[in-house]
C-alpha cells in the first residue's frame, strides 16, 4: 500500500490514481489524520445506481469521514465536467476544520480544476437528441464532416476517433453558435492552481495492479455486483453515460443470457485492465508536475 504523505493541511489535497490502486484508502487515512472532507473526482461514482461496481465508499467508510459528491446523480441525469466543477466550488466554500481531499480516477476532472475550464452553457435536450440521431444514421463521419465544414479549428484540435468528443464539439457548436475551440481559448483562471495544492498521483505499475484488479472483481461479484446489475435492468440503456460503469455491460450481458458468468467476468476483467491502462497513460502525459507516490 501507499504510505500517508506529509501535507500542508491549509491547502486542498488532490489524489489521482488508476482504478483499484488504493487512492480511496489513502484519502480516508488523510481525512482521519487532518479532519478533512473527501470530495469525489470519479465520473462514475457520482451515479446513485452503482455502488459495488464503481467501488464507491461503503457505509463504514462514510462513517469515518465526511464524503461528498458520491452517488448523488440519477442514472439518466445529465452530468458533465462543468457541473462537477461547479459542485466542487460550492463544496470548497463550505469545507471547514480540515482540508478538502479531492480523490478519483477521472483525469479530465483534475485537469479542469487545476488548469481551468471554459464556462460553456448546457446543451439542450433537442440538440443532444439530434446529435444521437445523426450518429446512429450517418455514423461518426457525418458529424465530423459537418464539424470540419463549420468549425475547422475545433475539428483540428479534438480526438477525431473519439465519438464522445466529436459529439460534444458538434453539440456545442449547434447549441451556442460558437465553436468549442473558441470557448476553450477563453478559459477562465483555474479553481485550484496546482501550486496551491498538495497534489499526488499513485504510481501503480501494471504487474502490481493487475492481480489487485482481478481479486477486486471477484470480490465485487461476491459482494453483490450481479444483484446490483439485476436491479438496474429495468432502465438499462447502453447509450447513457452511467452505463459506462466498468463491468456493467459485461454483467448485463450475462443476466440477459448473452454469455455465461465465466465469460462475463473475463470480459469485465479485460475492460478493467484497459481502463486502468488509459488512466495511467493520461496521468503520465498530463500530471508530470504532481508528486508521484510509490508503494511503501
Amino acid at each position: 500500500m501507499f504510505a500517508v504523505p506529509e501535507i500542508d493541511p491549509a491547502r486542498p489535497v488532490l489524489i489521482a490514481g488508476p482504478t483499484g490502486s488504493g487512492k480511496s484508502a489513502l484519502a480516508l487515512a488523510l481525512a482521519e489524520r487532518h479532519r478533512g472532507v473527501i470530495l469525489n473526482a470519479d465520473a462514475l461514482q457520482v451515479y446513485g445506481c452503482w455502488r459495488v461496481l464503481t467501488a464507491r465508499p461503503d457505509a463504514a467508510d462514510e462513517a469515518r469521514a465526511p464524503h461528498r459528491l458520491f452517488g448523488h446523480i440519477a442514472h439518466d441525469a445529465e452530468y458533465s465536467v462543468g457541473k462537477w466543477l461547479r459542485e466542487i466550488a460550492e463544496e470548497l466554500v463550505h469545507t471547514r476544520g480540515g482540508p478538502a481531499i479531492i480523490v478519483g480516477g477521472t483525469g479530465l476532472y483534475f485537469s479542469c480544476v487545476t488548469n481551468g475550464l471554459a464556462d460553456i452553457p448546457d446543451v439542450s435536450n433537442e440538440v443532444r437528441s439530434d446529435a444521437i440521431r445523426r450518429l446512429r444514421s450517418g455514423g461518426l463521419v457525418a458529424l465530423l464532416d459537418e464539424l470540419q465544414r463549420d468549425d475547422p479549428a475545433t475539428a483540428a484540435r479534438i480526438d477525431r476517433a473519439n465519438p464522445m468528443r466529436v459529439q460534444r464539439a458538434w453539440e456545442v457548436l449547434r447549441s451556442t453558435g460558437r465553436g468549442l475551440a473558441d470557448w476553450q481559448d477563453a478559459t477562465p483562471p483555474p479553481l485550484l492552481p496546482l501550486t496551491e495544492c498538495n497534489a499526488f498521483v499513485l504510481d501503480a505499475p501494471k504487474d502490481w495492479l493487475s492481480p489487485r484488479l482481478e481479486a477486486r472483481l471477484h470480490q465485487m461479484v461476491a459482494n453483490g455486483a450481479l444483484d446490483e446489475c439485476r436491479a438496474n435492468l429495468e432502465w438499462w440503456d447502453p447509450t447513457l453515460p452511467s452505463a459506462r460503469a466498468i463491468g456493467a455491460p459485461e454483467f448485463i450481458a450475462y443476466l440477459t443470457g448473452e454469455c455465461d458468468l465465466e465469460t462475463a467476468i473475463a470480459n469485465a476483467f479485460i475492460a478493467t485492465r484497459r481502463y486502468a491502462k488509459r488512466q495511467r497513460s493520461w496521468f503520465r502525459a498530463r500530471m508530470q508536475g504532481w508528486t508521484w507516490l510509490s508503494r511503501a
